[in-house]
């Protein structure tokens, strides 16, 4: 155990923050950090835009569902998927580019670059006794967000990234069980072992909810899934990545 692992294991998002702005050497420090974290072939196939301004904050929040934390927070950064820059390169270096930047394989390359440098700036934010929250809510209509943000083609907001001085303390939840996220040599298919796993951590997640809601609220894990995942959203989202010049071939 080390300040690192603690910090790492002590994660809980954070969706209220005081009214206090982030300096910009904190700001940097994360971007910093974020930009150190591993990428595809050198490729780094991922932008940061950085939202001060109050009023496209307030405009980001609506577009996301009205997420009060998206608005008020001590910085608002969004990762992008980013190929514009490597369309650049190939009309400075007079290569033809075009048919990698549009294959589903550098589409994946883009989206994992921008999971991991966001991941690398939420646990340099954290360590910094700041609070974060994921906003994946800004896929609810990325053609206004693109537009708010003046976002070129070959450039996809993914997700955004509140991070402030923590206003609240919300415990944390519990995740799935070890064994049934790590798989030793291969993958475990065991069907009965598979659902007594889902089942014990239903009871986990079960007794958290009855906990944090005074009995209110008794929900468990699988359930929650196979409610959410039985109404598709944001279906308009291939037809946009095509539209962006992603995944097309």
């Amino acid at each position: 155990m080390n300040a690192v692992i603690e910090t790492i294991l002590q994660h809980r998002s954070i969706r209220k923050f005081e009214d206090r702005p982030l300096t910009d050497e904190q700001i940097r420090t994360i971007v910093e950090c974020a930009q150190a974290a591993s990428t595809s072939s050198f490729v780094q196939a991922y932008s940061i835009i950085g939202v001060k301004d109050k009023e496209t904050k307030r405009k980001l929040a609506g577009l996301a569902g009205n997420q009060s934390y998206v608005e008020h927070n001590g910085h608002f950064f969004v990762f992008c998927a980013d190929f514009h820059r490597h369309e650049v390169i190939g009309e400075m270096e007079q290569q033809d580019v075009l048919p990698s930047l549009e294959s589903t394989e550098k589409f994946m390359v883009a989206l994992i670059d921008a999971a991991l440098a966001a991941q690398n700036a939420a646990i340099a934010a954290e360590s910094m006794g700041l609070g974060i929250c994921y906003i994946g809510g800004l896929r609810n209509n990325l053609p206004e967000v693109c537009k708010l943000l003046k976002v070129p083609k070959r450039v996809i907001p993914l997700f955004g990234l509140a991070v402030g001085y923590p206003a609240q303390q919300p415990d944390k939840k519990p995740r799935l069980p070890f064994e049934h996220i790590y798989h030793e040599e291969t993958y475990e298919q065991d069907r009965t072992k598979f659902e007594a796993q889902l089942k014990q951590y239903n009871d986990i997640v079960s007794a958290y909810y009855e906990q944090r809601t005074n009995g209110k609220r008794r929900d468990t894990w699988t359930g929650q899934m196979a409610n959410m995942l039985s109404s598709p959203v944001r279906t308009y989202m291939k037809e946009f990545v095509e539209g962006k010049g992603f995944n097309l071939r």
